[in-house]
């Protein structure tokens, strides 16, 4: 029978923002299928060539999702008092996402922008990582060596050898390299500071990025 020894690693990376992510989600409801559809194409242009003067491409903005649904509302009907449902119109939902430098002084600009585009759009704002492959890389090689420590110490302590690894076992799950800050609409911007030269007086230090994975490694013990 072979003899084997399996432990489970975990690795632990504690990262510093440096790359803001801003999701804009456009919401137009009208009547009329193709005027929901004219009236979107619009707003996302204006957003487009609202933040072409702030510098950015209009390839910047990558469409995340776009759909379009039907809408109803409920009421009460005033002969028999029950609740009944009518058609409001063509619901259609654009959800654009845009990346940039922490180091690039300009959140301040792009928050007073989005609080003034005539669409009224709501947004997330998040802290990110530019390379998230190398910080998931980093991450896996720390999870590997931890398990081959602990391995060690085990058989050390049981007076065997350690032999060469058998199977190791990763999950591959997805892991947000993410530092939330601020959601809701734009309008309530204002709160977050006095507005001068069309920028906002926006101070955010966004927490570390604190993210774990494990891996679990089979090794053969040595005779």
């Amino acid at each position: 029978m072979e003899r084997t020894i399996k432990v489970t690693g975990r690795g632990k990376l504690s990262l510093k923002p440096d790359t803001i992510r801003l999701r804009i989600e456009l919401v137009d409801i009208e009547k009329e299928y193709a005027e929901t559809i004219r009236k979107s194409t619009e707003h996302a242009e204006t957003v487009k060539e609202s933040f072409v003067t702030l510098g950015f491409e209009q390839t910047d903005l990558k469409t995340l999702s776009f759909r379009v649904d039907t809408e109803y509302e409920s009421y009460q009907d005033k002969k028999d008092n029950s609740w009944k449902k009518r058609f409001i119109g063509y619901k259609a939902v654009h959800i654009l996402k845009i990346e940039f430098s922490r180091e690039r002084d300009i959140l301040g600009k792009v928050l007073y922008m989005v609080a003034r585009l005539p669409a009224k759009p709501e947004f997330h704002l998040e802290y990110t990582v530019k390379d998230v492959e190398a910080a998931k890389n980093e991450l896996l090689a720390k999870a590997v060596a931890d398990s081959k420590t602990k391995a060690e110490v085990l058989t050390t302590a049981a007076g065997v050898k350690l032999g060469e690894i058998l199977t190791i076992d990763y999950s591959w799950g997805e892991i947000e390299f993410v530092s939330r800050s601020v959601n809701r609409l734009a309008e309530p911007m204002m709160a977050y500071g006095a507005a001068e030269e069309d920028s906002y007086d926006f101070d955010i230090e966004p927490d570390d990025i604190d993210v774990e994975d494990t891996v679990t490694v089979i090794w053969e013990l040595a005779k």
